[in-house]
């Protein structure tokens, strides 16, 4: 009698831990995204106040992982009792969309880059673009942390998958950091649109990868204990 009331507290303690840990999950995919969207508003007006073709693909690419960041969300919350088949399917018309969306940014970055380093375009140096890939530089590195060991926690590849997209997003914000650093300190301009070839490179490899792959995730499920 006593071995089955521990073993029923722990059943409700495991419960209890993984609602705890998915809710947190989820919190952290709100953070993403929603972190990523101002980031991304103020990138692009930053960007194109200063010509800065790598602080707008920035931008641009913060815009896209949020949309990505959602689908964590919806496979986390959903509760419209739809079969695994139907999930699947609404997922793969999303990545259509967000895939193709990454090639066409991606092929605007890049026009805007070869054009700014050919015609000899500068941008004007920009300390505001220095404060946002600096604050960026220091936020996710933190929000990697802890979503990959909630992920870990719960036994969830594909919450540790995103987590990498966002390790992924510090270091790109370390290339925008250094981009914008020698042209706003060392009048170095074309690290501007050369930066912004290296977001073009980021844009196309995520693009190819989630339409190859069916999925915004590297795993065969969103959201979900494994």
């Amino acid at each position: 009698m006593l071995a089955l009331d521990v073993f029923g507290g722990l059943v409700v303690y495991n419960i209890k831990m993984t609602s705890n840990l998915q809710r947190q999950a989820l919190l952290l995919s709100y953070i993403t995204v929603g972190y990523n969207v101002l980031e991304g508003v103020i990138s692009i007006l930053a960007g194109a106040w200063a010509g800065s073709i790598a602080l707008v693909g920035f931008g641009l690419d913060s815009f896209v992982e949020s949309l990505s960041g959602g689908v964590m969300i919806w496979r986390f919350t959903r509760t419209d009792g739809l079969s695994p088949e139907d999930e699947a399917r609404r997922e793969q018309q999303a990545v259509k969309i967000v895939g193709y969306t990454f090639f066409v940014l991606g092929a605007y970055v890049l026009y805007e880059s070869v054009k700014k380093l050919y015609f000899q375009e500068m941008p004007d140096p920009t300390l505001l673009g220095l404060i946002i890939a600096g604050v960026s530089l220091a936020a996710m590195p933190a929000l990697f942390y802890l979503k990959y060991r909630t992920g870990r926690s719960l036994g969830s590849r594909s919450l540790m998958a995103d987590s990498k997209q966002t390790l992924a997003c510090a270091f790109l914000s370390l290339a925008l950091l250094v981009g914008l650093g020698l042209n706003y300190w060392y009048g170095v301009w074309q690290a501007d649109p050369v930066i912004g070839l290296v977001i073009v490179v980021v844009l196309f490899r995520e693009g190819y990868q989630a339409l190859k792959a069916g999925k915004l995730c590297t795993c065969c499920t969103c959201g979900v204990s494994e």
